[in-house]
């Protein structure tokens, strides 16, 4: 019966890597940026009309973007270690 038990939990735990590793997988990070200062804006600058950009990928650090691109198919897709941080 042990055995049984450990099975399933092992099973179990790769179920949730794979759904984690696929959710990653979609899309690239992508922040709300101003195009000129690359500085991190709130999301709504980004619709219809707001001053910002989004930025795709990169880091941030101190408010400012760095290593991505504004072009969404210029950057790799997540997938394992995935660190995932949108701005908003």
């Amino acid at each position: 019966m042990r055995r049984f038990r450990s099975t399933t939990v092992v099973l179990g735990g790769m179920g949730v890597l794979a759904a984690t590793l696929t959710a990653c997988g979609d899309e690239p990070d992508r922040r709300c940026v101003d195009p000129v200062t690359h500085k991190q804006l709130p999301t709504y600058e980004c619709k219809t009309g707001g001053s910002g950009q989004y930025y795709y990928g990169g880091s941030s650090r101190g408010g400012k973007v760095s290593g991505g691109s504004f072009d969404k198919s210029g950057v790799s897709r997540g997938g394992f270690g995935h660190g995932g941080s949108s701005g908003g």
